[in-house]
C-alpha cells in the first residue's frame, strides 16, 4: 500500500513538472517569436526550475516549508538583471525581466500543486505580452516621445526649428545645445502624435537652414 502511495506521488510530481516545462513552453515561444534577449529555453528553465524547487521545498523542508522556495525570487533577480540593459534612449528589457519574474511564480504555483491557477497565469500572461501590444502600439503612435539632434549655422536658426515644431503641432523642449566648429547641434525632445514626427522629418530634409539631423 506505501509502495502504491509513492509510485503516485512521483507520477503527480512528474505531470507537475511536465505541466511547468509545457506552461514554459508557451511563454518563451512567445519571446522567442519577438527575437527577445531571453527566449525559449530560458523560460522553460526558468519555470521548470521553480517547479522543482518548489517541491523539493516541499519535501525536504517539512517543518519550513518555505526554506528554499523564498530563494527562487532572489535567484530570479539576478536572471532578470542579467536582460536589461541601456538602449539608445531608453532602458530595454525590463518586460522580458518582469516576465522571467512572472514565470517563475508560475512554476512555483505548479509545484504547490495549484495548476489551474498556473494555467490562468500562463494565460494572463500571453495576454498582456501578445494582445495588449497593439494598446501601446495605439498610445505610442498618438504619443510618441522622440529625441532629434538638429544641427544648424547659427543661434538664429534655433527660432526657426522652434517655429517647425509649432506648425506640426508637437510639443518640444531643448536639453542639449553644443557648438562645434561653425555648427550648432541642438538636442530637442519632441512629443504627438508619429504622423507628425514624419512630417516634421521630411520638413527638415528640405530645409535649407538644416545641415544635418538624427534621432
Amino acid at each position: 500500500m506505501e509502495f502504491l502511495q509513492d509510485h503516485y506521488v512521483v507520477q503527480n510530481e512528474l505531470l507537475l513538472i511536465l505541466i511547468s516545462v509545457l506552461l514554459g513552453l508557451l511563454i518563451g515561444a512567445e519571446r522567442e517569436y519577438r527575437n527577445k534577449s531571453a527566449g525559449l529555453r530560458t523560460f522553460i528553465l526558468v519555470c521548470f526550475g521553480s517547479c522543482l524547487f518548489t517541491i523539493l521545498s516541499i519535501k525536504i523542508g517539512v517543518q519550513n516549508p518555505d526554506r528554499l522556495a523564498a530563494n527562487i525570487i532572489t535567484g530570479i533577480g539576478f536572471l532578470g538583471a542579467g536582460v536589461i540593459f541601456k538602449g539608445d534612449n531608453r532602458i530595454e528589457g525590463i518586460t522580458t525581466a518582469t516576465t522571467i519574474w512572472a514565470t517563475a511564480s508560475i512554476g512555483m504555483a505548479i509545484g504547490s500543486g495549484y495548476v489551474y491557477l498556473s494555467l490562468l497565469g500562463t494565460a494572463l500572461v500571453l495576454i498582456i505580452l501578445s494582445a495588449l501590444i497593439y494598446l501601446q502600439n495605439f498610445i505610442d503612435s498618438s504619443h510618441k516621445i522622440r529625441e532629434y539632434r538638429i544641427t544648424v549655422v547659427g543661434p538664429e536658426d534655433i527660432n526657426h526649428c522652434e517655429t517647425i515644431f509649432d506648425e506640426h503641432h508637437l510639443k518640444h523642449m531643448m536639453l542639449k545645445l553644443q557648438y562645434t566648429q561653425g555648427n550648432l547641434s541642438v538636442t530637442w525632445r519632441l512629443t504627438g502624435n508619429n504622423t507628425k514626427h514624419d512630417e516634421v522629418i521630411k520638413s527638415l530634409i528640405n530645409d535649407p537652414k538644416i545641415t544635418a539631423y538624427q534621432f
